[in-house]
């Protein structure tokens, strides 16, 4: 794949950008984990691993304890829509009363706190990204200290921390394969403007060979430009708020 990074080298002159690395998905060790690891590993990137508590293994906590600078974050709860047909997939949208959905949040919690104690993160990633409004409030009473959807580019902490992923390399809409560089690269030249951190999302389990080639050109390629990868909890740490319980 020829790919023009002209406009992301001459946007990184003089700067030293502050990303993220967020992935999505995570229950059991595979190949495609290993890969991932391995290649944040190579430009010595955290990770913050967003397992789905109901299908998290204890073969994925055995695996992340033997692998430095990875976190988990509570991916919900099964990772099943409760959307209304026609609707768009939400699993923790305002479809089901706010105690039952909290109520699985905190389970989610509890139960990755058991499989990963210190790696788990307190902070809640709602499948498909969508939760209702009234849900942030309320994950602050159950133990929670953040929360990460996509797309807000300003973090802000009310009603409870929220630091939020940016960049997608997959076309799920399209050819499920790597988006338009040219688009993609565009998109990080315009986050590159305001020096806030950015988020890099990723979704390891449904990598083509083409996705998994973007991904570690451009990860390469920030980084030997003066890219800095930080981890997900030293951006929440500053915003946080004390926990009601």
């Amino acid at each position: 794949m020829m790919i023009d990074w002209s406009p992301l080298d001459k946007a990184m002159e003089g700067r030293a950008p502050v990303f993220w690395w967020r992935d999505d998905d995570a229950v059991a060790p595979t190949p495609a984990l290993d890969r991932l690891i391995a290649m944040a590993g190579d430009i010595d990137a955290p990770l913050l691993l967003a397992s789905i508590p109901l299908a998290a293994t204890s073969a994925l906590a055995a695996r992340i304890e033997m692998t430095p600078k990875v976190d988990i974050a509570v991916h919900g709860w099964s990772h099943v829509s409760h959307a209304a047909p026609g609707e768009k997939n939400a699993e923790f949208g305002a479809h089901r009363p706010l105690a039952r959905r909290v109520w699985e949040a905190e389970q989610g919690l509890t139960r990755l706190n058991d499989l990963f104690g210190n790696c788990t993160l307190p902070v809640f990633i709602p499948p498909w990204n969508r939760m209702g409004e009234d849900m942030p409030a309320a994950l602050a009473t159950v133990g929670f200290n953040g929360v990460s959807v996509y797309g807000q580019r300003i973090p802000s902490n009310a009603p409870i921390p929220r630091v939020d992923a940016h960049l997608d390399p997959i076309d799920w809409r399209g050819t499920r394969s790597v988006v338009d560089p040219a688009i993609f690269i565009a998109k990080v030249v315009d986050l590159l403007e305001d020096d806030l951190p950015i988020g890099l999302m990723t979704h390891h389990l449904v990598h083509d060979e083409a996705i998994w080639e973007f991904v570690a050109a451009l990860v390469t390629r920030l980084t030997k430009r003066g890219a800095r990868w930080t981890s997900f909890a030293s951006l929440i740490a500053p915003l946080e708020t004390p926990t009601v319980r």
